[in-house]
């Protein structure tokens, strides 16, 4: 399967029974690629806000963005340069620069005490770019509420009630990363790949808005580019919703290719929505039968996350590359 179909989250959320279900396997069959696209109501005018400011924050010099570099983050929080985050799969870092952010839990809320490393809450360069945080916040919130609605349409595909991630992702370590691929003209040679072939951590990764193509997705056909309609959002599955459906649903494996025929760089923001880390992520009954036995034993979400962000180089004191 090398097609990526686009559903409408509106008709899954109001429309007839039939058009519900339509939605559902819609999604469903897209997802064998890790992909799909949806409709979505998130605010135009936000997002022109939001990415104005973010182009603002990435073109200032190299000493001021690093004034927003979060020093234990491990790339959860704040700034992070050009040629560090590392795909598992590869030994070149990637050509990017990131800017992170997420939202914080109460002073005694027993996941800030369990996790403080986890819930440093949004530290954004509201001194180099003035409003930044407000708009960035807002951002979050709209993007969390558009993805605790399209995992209602998953849970229904895999046979789980239509709220059996909402509580889960409630007070969850979602992040959010502003990501600028500068222009490929400053690497060396003629290699055009900005992020090496990986999946995501988290459950679904939403992605509103990118200024110019690059996304590719790997499919049975081989490479394929994920272009939306206009307007339309890109949502991908992660590791974490791969490991509880048993592989029923893949993590979306996919790149981040400089297109010749759009040269210069290229901005995106993407948010990767993640349960709580004591979420114990194994495999639901529904997913699990003779044909499909279980594959994935049961594992703590914050656990797996360390674990990942170690094979991806983000781990400040223990680089691989």
């Amino acid at each position: 399967m090398s097609g990526i179909l686009d559903v409408d989250l509106l008709a899954f959320e109001r429309g007839t029974e039939a058009q519900r279900r339509a939605v559902v396997d819609g999604v469903r069959t897209s997802l064998a690629t890790g992909f799909v696209y949806t409709s979505h109501d998130l605010s135009e005018t936000l997002l022109d806000e939001a990415y104005g400011m973010l182009t603002t924050f990435f073109s200032l010099p190299a000493e001021e963005k690093a004034k927003a570099t979060v020093p234990g983050s491990n790339g959860q929080a704040g700034y992070t340069g050009l040629l560090v985050e590392t795909a598992a799969s590869s030994e070149t870092p990637d050509w990017k620069e990131m800017l992170n952010w997420g939202v914080d839990v109460p002073e005694g809320h027993p996941l800030r005490r369990r996790f403080p490393h986890r819930y440093i809450g949004p530290q954004l360069p509201e001194a180099q770019v003035p409003g930044i945080t407000n708009v960035l916040l807002e951002f979050y919130d709209r993007v969390l509420d558009l993805q605790r609605r399209f995992l209602r349409i998953i849970a229904v595909g895999i046979g789980c009630h239509e709220t059996f991630f909402d509580r889960m992702i409630t007070d969850g370590t979602t992040l959010t990363r502003a990501i600028h691929y500068p222009a490929m003209d400053l690497a060396p040679g003629q290699d055009h790949v900005w992020a090496a072939e990986h999946g995501d951590i988290n459950l679904i990764t939403a992605l509103p808005r990118a200024t110019s193509r690059g996304l590719q997705v790997k499919t049975d056909d081989g490479w394929v580019d994920a272009i939306p309609p206009e307007g339309g959002v890109i949502i991908n599955t992660g590791i974490m919703l791969e490991h509880l459906t048993n592989g029923v649903i893949p993590q979306g494996i996919h790149r981040v290719v400089a297109d010749t025929e759009q040269p210069g760089d290229r901005y995106s923001v993407v948010q990767f929505c993640h349960p709580t880390p004591w979420t114990i992520l194994s495999p639901v009954p529904s997913c699990v039968t003779e044909e499909n036995p279980q594959r994935f034993a049961a594992i703590e979400a914050g656990d797996m996350l360390d674990q990942v962000l170690y094979e991806i180089n983000l781990v400040e004191d223990a680089r691989r590359v």
